[in-house]
């Protein structure tokens, strides 16, 4: 069979083909993925030869997860519709989440602003003219008590994109269910937590690395005896793609991450399946489709054969890569933003059709802002049109057996592996980024990029083809600054004022001893919290035992 297709397919490419060539010449551009990767004119049986439906593929829910994590898929249970959302103050973010709501959405996740992102309080020098301008600023447990007024935390999960702090805003988000009344282990949800992305690609650490994964440790251990529903951690590939990775890179140094958590909270004494059914994965959607479905699919074999042969994780839970996909923000233009929705609406598709469990659509107006009110509308109702109108989610994994798919796949394991296996041979994760190396092929491969498109070999619409006059940008969200000084500041130093001051530097005098020794962090940030001590406080005490990290030099 394989002979007689050989045979038949060179008799196409030679006869039909190349007469249709002939007439019709191939277009000149470059037949490649996002990422670079050649695309062949077609894809046939003899692409995937000796195909092992039940090695490659299986079932759903079935080990290696290709085609899922769970059995029934969206036929049981649609993705959460998890809109990024926050800016300002806690008031208008939590008026934004209403609103969300009340249209649909059903899952929250919250955006902070830079300084809250890098421990700073709102006052602190560094914070001035950032303060709620890219998130919400988030200084006490004030702020996160009404962050989520009226939203009832044992019915709603919740996402948080922070990293250095993590600890911090987890602690405030517990004790904020436990004064409505939600004990920790009824609450649900994810705080990102992944330092190692942040010295690879989005530079918002704080500690160095060592303290860091001490910190997460400490998290995954108290997450799995006191908030067991909790997600102490999403591995994020997401800001590794926005840096410029192509599709594979992101995928290996993703994964490359959760083997270095994986592998930290074993050396802190875990047992693998304590903590691993609650790692779960947070990557990018770009514009190429099929790509990204590849990346998806290969994501769940590779981590399904890291978690049961390389960690011998005995529950099938462990084996899992339960993951959230965003839209892919560097690909928004702010020429011709209406094109975003088409862009947004593929690269959704793709998150769907490669399995997602959360999506957050981004809105057409991101290049330019925080998104406005009608423009966010506009990225959810994108997702209830393709959960409700467009079919895609009656069945599990509808391009599973595509011969181009499959081929992708594969090719996307491989070179995955090949990344793996060189990070692994320079002693990990950590030490590899000590050494530069994901680093520069990001850098590398973002170069790579921006001269196809400079050259036309890739073809961005309203961009580098297709221009037209611009009309007047439609107006966006502008953040009053009003917010840092007469809000935001003055609440804090109310806060100030009216706590009980000695009981904060108790608090925070035993969060240093803790520091200082070997006991778990966790309990220590949690009655600092509660006792109102500010996020830059908590910080400033963890600065001063743990140091500063310094970026060496990449050339």
């Amino acid at each position: 069979m394989d002979d007689r297709m050989k045979s038949e397919q060179q008799r196409w490419k030679n006869k039909i083909a190349s007469s249709a060539v002939k007439r019709h010449p191939e277009r000149k551009e470059l037949f490649t993925t996002v990422s670079g990767k050649p695309i062949k004119d077609l894809y046939t049986p003899a692409d995937v030869p000796d195909f092992d439906y039940l090695t490659k593929l299986s079932f759903p829910g079935i080990y290696p997860f290709t085609r899922g994590i769970q059995a029934t898929m969206y036929r049981g249970k649609l993705w959460t519709m998890r809109q990024f959302s926050g800016f300002a103050t806690a008031e208008e973010s939590n008026r934004r989440y209403r609103l969300l709501l009340e249209r649909g959405q059903t899952g929250l996740s919250v955006a902070f602003d830079l300084p809250t992102l890098m421990g700073y309080d709102s006052d602190h020098p560094l914070a001035m003219g950032e303060v709620g301008k890219c998130g919400v600023a988030v200084d006490t447990l004030q702020d996160m008590e009404t962050l989520f007024n009226g939203i009832p935390l044992d019915k709603v999960t919740t996402s948080m994109t922070i990293n250095a702090p993590a600890a911090i805003l987890l602690a405030m988000y517990i004790a904020v269910a436990e004064k409505q009344g939600v004990k920790p282990n009824q609450i649900g949800g994810t705080v990102q937590n992944d330092i190692l992305k942040e010295y690879i690609a989005q530079k918002e650490w704080i500690f160095p690395p060592q303290p860091s994964m001490r910190i997460i440790t400490d998290m995954f251990a108290y997450g799995s005896s006191e908030v067991p529903l909790w997600n102490t951690i999403s591995i994020s590939g997401y800001h590794i793609r926005e840096a410029g990775a192509t599709a594979v890179q992101e995928l290996a140094f993703t994964l490359a991450d959760g083997i270095a958590y994986a592998q930290a909270g074993i050396d802190a004494g875990l047992e693998v399946d304590e903590f691993a059914p609650r790692l779960s994965f947070f990557f990018n959607s770009h514009n190429d489709l099929f790509e990204e479905i590849a990346k998806f699919r290969a994501a769940r074999r590779i981590w399904a054969k890291v978690m049961k042969e390389r960690f011998k994780a005995k529950k099938e839970r462990s084996w899992w890569l339960r993951f959230h996909t965003q839209t892919a923000g560097c690909s928004l233009t702010a020429q011709q933003i209406e094109n975003n929705i088409v862009r947004v609406t593929i690269q959704a598709l793709a998150a769907i059709l490669g399995g997602t469990q959360s999506l957050h659509t981004n809105s057409k107006d991101e290049a330019l802002a925080v998104p406005a009110e009608e423009a966010a509308t506009t990225a959810l109702r994108t997702q209830q049109i393709l959960a409700y109108e467009s079919g895609i989610a009656n069945t599990i994994d509808p391009l599973g057996g595509s011969y181009f798919i499959e081929k992708l796949t594969d090719e996307m394991e491989e070179q995955a592996w090949d990344y793996i296996n060189k990070i692994d041979e320079m002693g990990g994760m950590i030490a590899a980024i000590e050494r530069g190396f994901p680093q520069k092929e990001i850098m590398e491969a973002a170069y790579r990029y921006q001269q196809a498109i400079e050259k036309k070999e890739k073809i961005i619409v309203g961009v580098n083809e297709f221009l037209m006059e611009e009309e007047e940008q439609p107006p966006f969200l502008m953040i009053d600054p009003e917010v840092e000084r007469a809000k935001q500041i003055n609440k804090l130093q109310a806060i100030r004022q009216q706590r009980n001051s000695a009981k904060v530097e108790e608090c925070l005098k035993r969060l240093r001893i803790a520091a200082r020794g070997k006991d778990n962090l966790m309990p220590f940030i949690l009655e600092s919290v509660k006792a109102y001590a500010s996020l830059g406080e908590i910080i400033n005490v963890m600065r001063e035992e743990f140091g500063e990290y310094q970026e060496p030099s990449v050339f």
